[in-house]
């Protein structure tokens, strides 16, 4: 295995060797036996049908924020704010699968509450995005400002708006629901996985190409890399960091399809909180890969599943240190296999130049530097 794959597989390595020695120290830590701990969460999640599902269930929305963050990753942003960009992406399209006609059909109803979420959570990262593309303004401080107006927004409206005690939206319309995975595959009844999971799936792999294969995709990533030479070259710089904070909320919005529409049939405070902030992890994993962030997605669905199945032994409070804890380790072993190469870059190379411009590019500029 040659020096380049190993630094693509340490972070993913050093995730699961320390998400396995982190599981037994806390679990000794609690009084329980580490072997017999990590039995009960093997049968709670790999070991059943029902637990697989539920695996399946907790990955989806960390494969939209994981996506959503890797978008704008590539353009050298950082949109932790994805946290907000669902929760009132999920609000608003939960009202509008609300007060949908009662007949109108999944074709039509579903992409319509789709395209509002998406439209909603473009919207909110469009305040961090404007800022630090016109004004230069980081966009963590900025998202983390939006991210508490949305908290704020959330319980007003349900409480002063929709006049809701019980803070929950009413009822989807059966048309913009999302069916159960268990339809065509029976040992996943009870379970919460839903077609969502392989909606994500085809969206993650989708996006992926689109980013590699088209020219605003491989701009945005040139701009991440070499924002001056991009100037330089005539690539509108701000306007691509633009589009990759608009389409990075649009993709973290689209988990209200696992949330709202796939599992619950309405929306309530607090559903699906904590995948914002996961997805950054899923990202860090994935690599830059599409298949790395369905790998990576999983394998956090999987921590957070066991969490619950062990939960009579060990707090889910524990499990949360635990994910925690891999993120940092992530970063570290990122950074780490980052400086073997002496140029902190994502692991998969540089995209080539359009073939339709011989003109000199940023990419092709750095690769003869």
């Amino acid at each position: 295995m040659n020096d380049k794959r190993v630094r693509a597989l340490l972070p993913i390595v050093l995730a699961i060797a320390g998400g396995i020695l982190l599981f037994n120290l806390i679990a000794f830590a609690f009084g329980e036996a580490p072997a017999s701990a990590l039995r009960v969460a093997f049968e709670g999640t790999w070991g059943t049908p029902y637990g697989f599902g539920q695996v399946l269930f907790k990955a989806t929305p960390l494969l939209f924020t994981g996506l959503a963050f890797e978008v704008a990753l590539r353009a050298g942003l950082f949109n932790i704010g994805a946290e907000g960009q669902l929760a009132l992406a999920s609000l608003v399209g939960a009202l509008v699968a609300a007060n949908l006609p009662a007949s109108l059909p999944m074709p039509i109803a579903l992409p319509i509450v789709l395209a509002v979420a998406a439209a909603v959570g473009a919207l909110v990262a469009f305040v961090p995005a404007i800022l630090r593309a016109r004004r230069g303004v980081h966009e963590i401080i900025t998202a983390i400002m939006v991210n508490r107006i949305v908290d704020a927004i959330l319980p007003w409206t349900f409480s002063t708006v929709l006049g809701s005690t019980s803070l929950r939206t009413a009822d989807i319309a059966p048309g913009a629901a999302l069916p159960r995975l268990d339809r065509v595959v029976p040992s996943f009844a009870g379970s919460a996985a839903s077609f969502a999971f392989p909606l994500a799936v085809v969206i993650v792999f989708a996006a992926m190409s689109l980013l590699d294969r088209t020219r605003p995709g491989r701009e945005i990533r040139w701009v991440g890399l070499r924002p001056e030479a991009c100037r330089a070259e005539g690539i509108d710089v701000e306007r691509r960091m633009l589009l990759a904070m608009l389409l990075s909320g649009a993709l973290a919005a689209l988990a209200v399809s696992s949330t709202a529409l796939g599992y619950k049939g309405y929306y309530e405070l607090g559903l699906g909180a904590g995948a914002g902030w996961s997805g950054i992890a899923v990202a860090m994993l994935g690599r830059g890969k599409a298949i790395g962030i369905v790998l990576a997605a999983i394998f956090l669905g999987t921590l957070e599943q066991a969490g619950l199945a062990v939960n009579a032994r060990v707090p889910k409070e524990a499990m949360d240190v635990l994910e925690a804890t891999l993120i940092v380790l992530v970063a570290v072993a990122s950074r780490v296999a980052s400086k073997r190469t002496g140029v902190v870059q994502a692991a998969d190379p540089e995209p080539e130049p359009p073939r339709d411009n011989p003109a000199p590019t940023p990419a092709s500029e750095e690769a003869r530097s």
